[in-house]
């Protein structure tokens, strides 16, 4: 039978990450299920997380570009925390044990110096509370089958978060214009793609005001020391064993990660 409560449709998305088994998508059960749907069975699913000793590090703003956006059928962005356990090292690797079905997304990654929450903020206020931003890239993972999903079936499944990795270097916004950052994913030293900061709603910047907005409607802030990852800035590329990712940024140096089985 369909599971019809947010706590029973956390705790298959628990056993699916746990497992590493794709479920069927909510939303096939239901297809009036909307974003509201997906934050409850996500905050549900961010406790179960939490209880097993886990902890929010920051959080990800998805569907920050139009392409995306159209995609899924949505004009606005989505959000989820960011989890220590989700954490992996530039330099390292990441393996394809731990995960589903992963694509890897370079981002611009701010990391707050001060404590955010809104209503009320724009750019400027981003802007003086964001220490400086770094270099990241986001595996994209997704606990549905072959990733049939929906708006409800992604803000449930913690925005398709599978991992991150962030450089070390974080540059002050003094020396860097966050809209024309431009990056190149390199897959085994062979050009992947290409992107600027300007694809993460026009300005990661604004990608941060944006979310500072949204969680201050639920009485929640940025801390200092919180990563906000602003959004992918091209499309999602699949990951194969042996592949070896490197993210460059202008300015912001590179992050590279290893794939392995």
């Amino acid at each position: 039978m369909p599971i019809t409560d947010a706590p029973g449709k956390a705790r298959a998305l628990y056993d699916a990450r746990r497992d590493r088994v794709p479920i069927a998508p909510f939303t096939d059960a239901d297809p009036t299920l909307g974003m509201g749907d997906g934050y409850a069975v996500q905050e549900q699913l961010v406790d179960l997380l939490l209880a097993d000793g886990d902890a929010i590090v920051g959080y990800k703003v998805g569907l920050t570009s139009k392409p995306m956006q159209r995609m899924i059928g949505v004009d606005s962005p989505d959000f989820a925390p960011i989890l220590a356990s989700t954490a992996l090292v530039s330099g390292g690797s990441v393996s394809l044990s731990t995960l589903i079905q992963p694509k890897i997304e370079a981002e611009v990654i701010a990391v707050m110096g001060e404590r955010l929450q809104g209503p009320g903020v724009g750019v400027t206020e981003a802007a003086r509370a964001v220490a400086g931003v770094s270099a990241g890239v986001e595996i994209v993972d997704s606990r549905f089958e072959d990733w049939r999903i929906k708006l409800a079936d992604t803000v449930a499944d913690l925005a398709s978060n599978g991992a991150f990795a962030v450089s070390s270097r974080v540059v002050p916004l003094s020396q860097v214009d966050t809209r024309l950052v431009g990056m190149t994913l390199t897959r085994n030293g062979e050009l992947a793609d290409t992107g600027a900061g300007a694809a993460a709603l026009g300005d990661p910047l604004l990608v941060v005001a944006w979310l500072a907005n949204v969680l201050g409607e639920r009485g929640i802030a940025l801390e200092p020391g919180h990563l906000v990852m602003t959004g992918a800035l091209h499309a999602a590329v699949p990951m194969a064993a042996g592949d070896v990712f490197r993210a460059e940024f202008d300015r912001l140096g590179p992050v590279t990660l290893r794939v392995v089985a």
